[in-house]
Formats: C-alpha cells, structure tokens, sequence
C-alpha cells in the first residue's frame, strides 16, 4: 500500500484547472491510498471557515468523499491557510496536525511539517509569522467582517509577491526563501528522526541530509500536480501528475 502527501496546491479562483485536477486525484488515485496527509497551502489564501470560495466548497465536498471511501485525511496548515480551522476540518473530514508533527510510516518515524520554519534565514517573515500564528492576532482578525478579512488577504498577497521581487532584485531569493541548512540539521537531532517531509518552498527533490538522514520537499501545483508517495515496501517516489 501507498501512503500520498501532496502541498502547496494554491488552489486559487484563477487557475480553476488545477482545482479541477485535484479532484480528480482524489476521486482516482488517493481513493487507493492507505492515507493523505496535505502538508500546507491547499488555498492561495484562508480569511476564516466562512470563506466563500467555490474552490473551498468543492474540495470540502471531494476530501469529504475521500474520507467516506475510507482514507484518512491529515491537514498541517501553512502560511496561506494557518486560518484554517476545526469547522472547514469538520466539514471536509480532515485531521488537523500541529506543525511540526512526528507520525510513524510504515515502521520510519517521520517529521511532517509546512517549511516555513525551516527558513530562519528570513527574519522579517520569521516575525510576521509569530504575529499571526498568536491567537489573540487570530481572533481579533476572525471578529472582522468577511470583506475586511478579504481585502487584508488581497494586501497580504500584493506584499508578499513585492517582497520576493525584493529578494530576486537583490540576489538573495535562492537563500533567504529556502531552507537553512543548520535549521535542518538542529531539526533532525531534537526530534530524533531520519526522514522529514515539507513543501513550501517550491523546490521539490529529495536530499540526502548526511548521517542517514532524508529530506523531502513536496512540489507546488502552480502548473502541474505533485505528488509524493511513500510505499509500505520502503519504495519513495516524488513524481508530477
């Protein structure tokens, strides 16, 4: 059997094909999985459960099927979706994981997480990430009529795209936005794993860390789909739909 982890969908009103290409994933080739685990950015952007988006109400409806048939669905949000919560969970009849989590996979304990805490190289994201990950920040934000929520996201996206400009104009997009190095290692000793499994980053590949450790970076699906399956006869495979 085959266990599948997918991130960085962005799912998104503009890009309705790659929406339309996830539900077909998960009516054909995830209905024979022994699990999905979502690892971050299923949505381009999450201004609260109450989102309005077609894209939010037809995966609901296809990951809510997905669990029926009788696989299990687990969800660690990420820095598009850290909104996302127990009332889209529920309804979309997913497990929602803390980030970073360990999972035992087919007898490898795993390290399951986003990404974005492994770019600690990013100060200013770093910060901007502790703010909104404060649930004081959150709730204050969540009290806040829909179409403020929507319009900070439309500004938050702008800003984002801006600064990643900044970082390209100045060389520093390679480093700063992807992973440090000595994050990475800090991270493999303290939680006593050999494998670790992330998307975010947008780089997908897997790394051989050193010391027998690996490191799996899940592809985005701005393009095409990808997919990582991991079988229970130890056979890894990082592939594009």
């Amino acid at each position: 059997m085959t266990t599948l982890f997918v991130s960085d969908l962005h799912l998104d009103p503009e890009r309705p094909e790659i929406t339309a290409l996830f539900g077909r994933f998960l009516d054909g080739e995830a209905r024979g999985a022994d699990a999905l685990y979502i690892l971050g950015d299923l949505f381009e952007a999450w201004v609260g459960d109450d989102d309005p988006s077609d894209a939010g109400a037809f995966v609901a409806d296809r990951l809510r099927a997905l669990a029926e048939s009788g696989v299990p669905t687990y969800f660690i949000r990420g820095n598009r979706d850290f909104l996302l919560g127990d009332a889209y969970a529920a309804r979309a009849g997913m497990t929602l994981l803390d980030d970073p989590t360990v999972v035992e996979l087919y007898g490898t304990p795993t390290l399951l997480l986003h990404g974005d805490l492994l770019c600690t190289d990013d100060v200013a994201y770093q910060q901007f990430r502790a703010q909104t990950r404060d649930p004081q920040w959150q709730a204050q934000f969540l009290a806040q009529p829909l179409a403020a929520r929507l319009a900070f996201a439309q500004q938050a996206r702008a800003a984002s795209q801006a600064r990643y400009g900044e970082l390209v104009s100045k060389g520093m997009a390679e480093t700063v936005g992807d992973v440090a190095p000595g994050t990475v290692q800090d991270w493999f000793r303290r939680f006593g794993v050999t494998r670790m499994i992330h998307g975010h980053t947008h780089r997908p590949a897997i790394h051989d860390e050193g010391g027998g450790n690996t490191r799996i970076v899940l592809g985005d699906w701005y393009e095409q789909g990808s997919v990582l399956r991991v079988g229970d006869d130890g056979i890894v495979d990082l592939a594009s739909l």
